[in-house]
């Protein structure tokens, strides 16, 4: 049986443990949630250990996908009871644990992971026993599950549930750091293999961006979500000139929500990646820019996972009717907010999908010389 195949199997055995839990009344208390989280975490570390010892991976975030596959069962539970889809799981949880997962950008956050992550984990689980390259996808992971708790971690302290925090939000905290030591390792690990010749590579560098039209058109597109990150930026900055302070009313209203979460997430588009779309741009036009292959997979699962959340909460019917898109300007603003999200998505499809021009010359000779001595 194949490794994706036992921690897909093994990951649904969070179910019973939902169900016990919710029908223990002695497991309720929140500080007890806590612990007894904690203590599944490691439990579900050392069954993970104890089913591979005879075969151990080699790479550490095996352990790391198959326990947050566990977790990404309990989020999609979380959601769909929510949303009505199920019940008689989750309801301890929603008195008791983390009251903030009720609210709609929290339920689309929890679908991202429940599916979206979860496939990740099954993928990159198969792909190391296959023994495949998965340095880009684990890439897209890292920058995604970031961002989501960012987003969250900081829109739960700044929000209007800012004094309902209770024990089981610490067991937020390892979601929180281990992207971060992910991003960190899969950007020092050396890149997937590539059949490029040096001749290609060359090539490429001498054509400027008027005769690649499909990098002139991505130039346009991020200097265009450049100026909407900056404008949505200034809106929840408060800027008071007419155009900032009207945008939410017309268009966007789920801006001024209280829970804080789209607040966040438009400060860390500000100061985060706009300023890696404007480097995006700089290497789209100059010839050589290795870390384009690496960032900017890396920012497009950040914000793909960030403007799901945004756009499903804005719509969703746990949101306060008058946070809600008006339906006079809903074409539009969805529009905007598809295409926001997909330029740093066909970024990172064009720069992996055909690397040359980004590529260094020396870089690859120096490559090709270490093959050669080992």
């Amino acid at each position: 049986m194949g490794q994706e195949i036992c921690v897909f199997l093994f990951s649904l055995t969070a179910l019973p443990v939902l169900y016990t839990m919710n029908n223990v009344p002695a497991y309720q208390e929140p500080l007890v949630i806590l612990e007894i989280g904690v203590a599944v975490l490691v439990a579900v570390f050392f069954l993970v250990y104890l089913a591979t010892r005879f075969n151990p991976p080699k790479d550490p975030f095996f352990y790391v996908f198959a326990e947050f596959s566990f977790t990404c069962i309990i989020d999609l539970v979380s959601a769909m009871e929510y949303d009505g889809f199920a019940s008689g799981l989750m309801e301890f949880y929603q008195r008791t644990g983390e009251p903030y997962l009720g609210t709609s950008y929290a339920i689309m956050m929890c679908y991202w992971d429940g599916i979206t992550h979860f496939l990740m984990y099954l993928v990159l689980v198969r792909r190391m026993s296959k023994k495949k390259p998965y340095r880009s996808l684990g890439l897209f992971w890292a920058g995604s599950l970031l961002s989501n708790m960012v987003v969250f971690v900081a829109g739960i302290a700044i929000g209007k549930y800012g004094l309902e925090i209770r024990p089981a939000f610490w067991l937020n905290m390892p979601f929180l750091l281990v992207p971060v030591w992910g991003a960190v390792s899969f950007f020092r690990r050396p890149r997937d293999p590539t059949t490029i010749t040096l001749s290609k590579i060359e090539r490429k560098h001498k054509l400027s961006l008027v005769w690649r039209p499909l990098d002139l058109l991505l130039s346009v597109g991020l200097c265009a979500a450049m100026a909407f990150t900056l404008f949505r930026g200034l809106v929840v900055l408060g800027c008071p000139l007419e155009e900032f302070t009207s945008y939410p009313t017309k268009y966007e209203p789920y801006l001024n929500d209280p829970v804080a979460y789209p607040r966040v997430m438009m400060l860390c588009f500000l100061f985060y990646a706009l300023p890696l779309l404007g480097a995006f741009v700089y290497g789209l036009r100059t010839p050589g820019c290795t870390w384009m292959l690496d960032w900017t997979v890396f920012v497009a699962g950040a914000m793909t996972q960030c403007q799901w959340c945004h756009i499903g909460a804005s719509l969703h019917p746990r949101t306060a009717a008058v946070y809600h898109i008006p339906e006079s300007s809903m074409v539009p603003v969805l529009l905007v907010n598809v295409l926001y999200a997909a330029v740093p998505l066909l970024l990172a499809k064009r720069c992996t999908s055909d690397p040359a021009f980004f590529m260094s010359p020396a870089a690859l000779t120096q490559s090709n010389h270490e093959k050669k001595v080992n």
